[in-house]
């Protein structure tokens, strides 16, 4: 038979309650014995100490103050994105806007090149029978080609846009230069001014703003293109029998050459122009050999040309020749 004690505990343990739990919430102590001694008796010692007094202990802080300011700098930093955001939008546009020109640029470019290089061969039908009647024609189609190619830089280049696009249209301006000046020199034997061009130009630009100017690197550039198309002209010449209008040529090309190489020294960006001069001295030596060889060989040359009304056929060996 199990003791009272025994049995009382066996029974809380099959309930699932523990002695410890039916213990009073206050703290108990615990004697302990310590070793018996005559000098020292014995010590009583705390289970577990009593929790400090909170009655003397300040409050805890608020953190409204730090929630606060995490608030303002998430929306500071929201602010400052969606500036960011429209700033680079900005860019965005312009950059867009920009290349839209540049390519509308190109557009007129083309097509200013392919109706100057009309103009020119239009000059190049040149005859002593029709000079008046080509000339006419050609100064009536760089007119065209003026108000209507021309016209569209006028339209799209505003300020800054002359130096900032200027190599999408460039091309196009030089091949205007070289056909305008090359009507100017088959018409007076002259060289148009860069401020003849650009006086011309006053009349398709409002006068409110800043009308377009050719620049002169453009202009030098076209003028050095200007040498190959008269040494064409020149052989043309020669072959038609105009011996002193090739040696005329000649010598203007050699005078044009001589300024230039002064000039291009001086430029700072003259690596396209050092290209050009090269190009233009094969077009002076090809000019100048035509020339001297009408020159030295013109007892052979002139009854080709047709520069004698009654050539002498003698060097056949039939004076009598039957015509």
């Amino acid at each position: 038979m199990l003791p009272l004690r025994g049995c009382h505990r066996r029974l809380l343990s099959l309930r699932g309650v523990t002695a410890s739990s039916l213990l009073p919430p206050t703290t108990t102590t615990t004697s302990m014995a310590a070793p018996q001694s005559n000098s020292h008796p014995a010590k009583t010692l705390r289970a577990n100490p009593p929790p400090p007094s909170t009655a003397g202990s300040t409050p805890k802080r608020s953190r409204t103050m730090a929630t606060d300011a995490a608030a303002a700098a998430a929306h500071s930093a929201s602010a400052g994105c969606c500036a960011m955001k429209t700033e680079f939008a900005k860019h965005a546009e312009y950059l867009n806007t920009l290349n839209d020109k540049r390519e509308r640029l190109v557009k007129a470019s083309r097509d200013l090149t392919m109706n100057s290089k009309k103009v020119i061969f239009q000059v190049h039908r040149i005859s002593k029978s029709n000079k008046e009647e080509v000339l006419s024609k050609a100064e009536n189609d760089l007119t065209g080609v003026v108000n209507q190619y021309i016209g569209k830089l006028v339209k799209e280049l505003q300020g800054t846009d002359f130096w900032k696009l200027r190599r999408a249209y460039t091309f196009g301006v030089q091949e205007y230069v070289e056909a305008a000046t090359f009507c100017r020199f088959c018409k007076t034997g002259t060289l148009l001014s860069l401020a003849e061009i650009n006086d011309s130009l006053l009349e398709l630009g409002d006068k409110s703003v800043e009308p377009l100017q050719i620049n002169v690197l453009d202009y030098v550039l076209g003028v050095a293109d200007l040498s190959g198309e008269l040494m064409r002209l020149a052989i043309g010449r020669i072959s038609d029998g105009e011996v002193e209008y090739a040696k005329n040529i000649c010598a203007f090309v050699r005078d044009i050459y001589r300024e230039l190489t002064l000039v291009v020294p001086l430029m700072d960006d003259n690596s396209e122009m050092k290209k050009k001069m090269e190009v233009m001295l094969q077009s002076v030596v090809k000019i100048e050999n035509a020339c001297f060889s009408v020159h030295v060989r013109g007892s052979e040359y002139i009854p080709l040309l047709g520069s004698s009304a009654d050539p002498d056929y003698s060097f056949f060996g039939a004076s009598d020749f039957d015509q």
